[in-house]
C-alpha cells in the first residue's frame, strides 16, 4: 500500500502536467479526479478561486496572500474565458492596448465583451472581478493574442478606445503609439470605417509624441478620401521630443515615459542636495559606519533573519563555509557575507563617483559586480546555481503579494539600457536617486536581489549629491512596500519620493 508521501507525490505529478510554461496550473474540477483535487487542496498545493476552478498554490502561503492569485491572474483569465465563451470573446479595447504597453497589473474590474455572455459579474479573490458584456467582438483580423489572451489588435484598439483613455491612462496610450511602425494598418481602418472624427483625435495623438510623418499622413490620406479631418490633442499635456520614432518596444518607451513623468514630482518631495566637492575619505568612512545598520535593516526587509551578531561574525571573518557545515548550510549566513562584499564594492564605485565620473556610467559599468558578490557565497555553498551569476534573469519572475507583474526576460534586454542612458543623462540628483532605485525594481532585472541593489542604487546615486547615507529601516518595511506598489501600479511616485525624502532628511541630522 502507498504511504501518504507516495500518495501526495503521484498527486504532485498530476498537477505538474497540468502547469504551464512558467509553472502555473489553472484547473477546471472536472480535469481531475476528486481523490487528487482533495489530497492537493489539503496539502497547500491548489486552492479554489471560484466554485468549481482552482489554481495551483505555495504550501508555506497564508491566509489573505494574494501572490499566488496574481501570479495567475492573466492565465485564469485566459482559460475561463476559452472554456466559457470558445474563440467568441475578448478583452476590452482599453484593456487590450495597456497589454500591448506592456502593462500587466491586475485590474480590480476585468471587462470581457463576447456575444455569449450575459452582462455578469464573476466576484474572484481579493477583491477582483471579470464583468463579461454583452457586445461582438472584433472579427479576427482585428484581434490578436497575448499570453493566451484575445485582444484587439493595437490598431484596432486605437480606433475603438474613448477620448478620455488618452488622459486616463497617458503613459499606456503614448506607449501604443509610438508602437505603429508607419501608418499603413492603421489608415486602411480608419478609411474602411470612414472615421473622421476618431483621425483627427488620433492625428493631434501622434503629433503630441513628436510622430509629425504619420500624423501628416494620415491627415493628407484621409483628405484625399474625402473625409473632413480636424485636428485634437486628447492628451493633457505637450509631451517633448524623448521619444524615438525608431523604437518601437513598448517597454524602453515605457521607461522614457514614466522617468518623463515622474521626475518633477521627485525633485518637489525631495530635500536640496549639497554642493560638491566633499571630503572622499571622511565621506567613505561615513558609509563603511552605516554598515552594520544598513545590512541589518535591508537584509530583513527581504525577510531573511538577521542579527546584530551574525553581522558583526561575517564583518570579523569569524566564519568559513569551507570549514563549517553549519555555515555552508545557512542561507541567511550567506546572504549576509555577500551584503558585505557587496557593500565593499558599492563603495569603490561611490569613490569613483566621488571623484567625477558621471554617476549613471558608474551604475551601469559597476552594478553587475554588485550583483555578483551579493551571490557569491551562496554560489560557494550551493545554495545558488552558478549559472544565476550570469546575468540578467531568463524566465518571469513575479513579486509577492504585488499586482505588478515585472518586465519578461525579452523586455528586460530592452528596458535595462534605456534605464541607464536615463540615469546617465539626468542633472538632477534627487531624480537619479529615487527613480534610480524605482524604476529598477519595476524592471527587476534579476532571479533576486533586486531590492538590495535597488537601494544599493539609491545610496550610489545620492553620494553623487553629497547627501549622507540612508538606511530603509525595517520597521518602515510596510510603509516602503506600499509607496512602491502605488508607483508600480497607478504610476505615482509621490509616496515613495515623499518616503525617501524623510529618510535622506533624517539622515542627514
Amino acid at each position: 500500500m502507498a504511504t501518504p508521501q507516495e500518495k501526495l507525490a503521484q498527486a504532485l505529478e498530476e498537477l505538474q502536467k497540468m502547469q504551464n510554461e512558467k509553472g502555473i496550473a489553472v484547473i477546471q474540477a472536472s480535469e481531475m479526479t476528486r481523490t487528487v483535487k482533495e489530497r492537493l487542496v489539503g496539502n497547500g498545493f491548489l486552492k479554489e478561486v471560484v466554485r468549481g476552478w482552482y489554481i495551483s498554490t505555495r504550501p508555506d502561503e497564508t491566509d489573505g496572500d494574494t501572490t499566488s492569485w496574481y501570479m495567475s491572474f492573466w492565465y485564469f483569465v485566459s482559460v475561463y474565458c476559452k472554456n466559457r465563451f470558445r474563440d467568441d470573446w475578448c478583452l476590452s479595447p482599453e484593456q487590450s492596448l495597456m497589454l500591448h504597453a506592456g502593462n500587466y497589473t491586475v485590474p480590480e474590474q476585468l471587462l470581457v465583451r463576447s456575444s455569449k455572455a450575459s452582462n455578469n459579474n464573476l466576484v474572484l479573490p481579493h477583491n477582483t472581478s471579470i464583468f463579461d458584456t454583452n457586445l461582438s467582438v472584433p472579427e479576427k483580423q482585428n484581434r490578436t493574442i497575448v499570453e493566451g489572451a484575445n485582444l484587439y489588435s493595437l490598431e484596432a484598439g486605437l480606433i475603438s478606445i474613448g477620448e478620455d483613455f488618452f488622459t486616463r491612462q497617458a503613459t499606456d496610450a503614448r506607449t501604443c503609439l509610438a508602437m505603429v511602425k508607419d501608418g499603413s494598418n492603421l489608415l486602411g481602418k480608419l478609411l474602411e470605417g470612414g472615421h473622421s472624427a476618431v483621425a483627427g483625435r488620433l492625428v493631434g495623438a501622434f503629433r503630441n509624441i513628436g510622430n509629425d510623418k504619420i500624423a501628416d499622413t494620415i491627415v493628407k490620406t484621409m483628405k484625399s478620401a474625402g473625409y473632413d479631418v480636424r485636428e485634437t490633442d486628447p492628451f493633457k499635456e505637450k509631451l517633448p521630443n524623448i521619444l524615438n520614432a525608431r523604437e518601437t518596444s513598448p517597454y524602453a518607451n515605457r521607461i522614457k515615459l514614466m522617468w518623463y513623468k515622474m521626475r518633477e514630482t521627485a525633485i518637489t518631495n525631495f530635500p536640496p542636495s549639497k554642493v560638491l566637492p566633499i571630503d572622499i575619505d571622511a565621506y567613505l568612512k561615513e558609509v563603511e559606519e552605516n554598515y552594520a545598520d544598513d545590512a541589518y535593516n535591508s537584509l530583513s526587509i527581504e525577510g531573511y533573519r538577521v542579527t546584530a551578531e551574525l553581522i558583526e561574525r561575517v564583518r570579523d571573518g569569524k566564519w568559513d563555509p569551507e570549514v563549517s557545515e553549519a555555515d555552508k548550510k545557512e542561507k541567511n549566513t550567506m546572504a549576509a557575507r555577500g551584503y558585505y562584499q557587496a557593500f565593499q564594492t558599492v563603495k569603490k564605485s561611490i569613490k569613483t563617483i566621488l571623484g567625477g565620473t558621471n554617476a549613471g556610467e558608474v551604475a551601469d559599468n559597476d552594478h553587475g559586480d554588485w550583483y555578483r558578490e551579493l551571490f557569491a557565497p551562496s554560489v560557494a555553498a550551493g545554495i545558488v546555481k552558478a549559472s544565476d551569476l550570469a546575468g540578467y534573469r531568463n524566465s518571469q519572475v513575479f513579486i509577492k503579494g504585488s499586482k505588478h507583474t515585472p518586465l519578461n526576460p525579452e523586455a528586460v534586454r530592452d528596458a535595462i539600457p534605456v534605464f541607464f542612458d536615463l540615469l546617465k543623462e539626468e542633472k538632477e540628483t534627487c531624480v537619479r536617486a529615487v527613480l534610480g532605485h524605482f524604476i529598477f525594481v519595476y524592471i527587476h532585472p534579476y532571479m533576486d536581489g533586486n531590492g538590495r541593489i535597488g537601494r544599493f542604487l539609491f545610496n550610489t546615486m545620492l553620494a553623487s549629491g553629497g547627501y549622507s547615507w540612508t538606511v530603509v529601516p525595517v520597521e518602515k518595511r510596510d510603509a516602503y512596500m506600499a509607496a512602491l506598489e502605488k508607483a508600480s501600479v497607478d504610476g505615482d511616485i509621490t509616496d515613495f519620493a515623499k518616503f525617501l525624502g524623510e529618510l535622506v532628511k533624517k539622515a542627514a541630522k
